[in-house]
């Protein structure tokens, strides 16, 4: 297997990996302030209900706001990312084969054995590689051809990377 395609040096880039890789990183706290907002909301009625609303009512809206503000969290990160990535720009390629996938961005190079890689998700026009537990770099199915993307995927699957459809 032996599997090219550059990368154009748009703008847009930038913004579309890191809100794919902030997709997965930052996905917890959605749910994570889900439950302090549910569980603040519940304790307020409930305090209200008993007569302890003076009391404890501090402690509950304390849960609400920080749920909230969990909620919030990820879409300010990927707002931020987006606006500062722009001027990161560049031309790059990627170079895969049985072995290991190089990517090049402007002057930089590097690259990660898939003896390394624990694990491969689809996010969207990306498949987002782990090294362990970490997400370490994207693959933009988008720019591949799709003979290219199919036998990459095949080739994933079949090292057990990558779910079966």
């Amino acid at each position: 297997m032996q599997i090219r395609f550059d990368v154009p040096a748009d703008p847009a880039y930038p913004s579309r990996v890191a809100a794919a890789l902030g997709n997965v990183r930052l996905r917890r706290f959605g749910y994570i302030g889900a439950v302090l907002t549910a569980v603040g909301v519940i304790g307020l009625v409930v305090s209200r209900g008993f007569g302890w609303g003076e009391r404890s009512s501090p402690l509950w809206t304390a849960l609400v706001v920080a749920g909230v503000l969990s909620m919030l969290y990820r879409p300010w990160v990927l707002a931020r990312a987006r606006r500062r990535s722009g001027s990161y720009a560049v031309e790059g390629a990627y170079d895969i084969t049985e072995d290991n996938i190089m990517m090049r961005s402007g002057s930089e190079s590097g690259g990660i054995a898939w003896d390394g890689v624990a694990q491969v998700r689809d996010a969207g026009d990306f498949w987002v590689v782990y090294v362990g537990r970490m997400p370490a770099t994207v693959i933009p199915r988008w720019l591949m051809s799709a003979e290219d993307a199919e036998t990459l995927r095949a080739y994933m699957t079949e090292r057990g990377l990558l779910p079966r459809r």
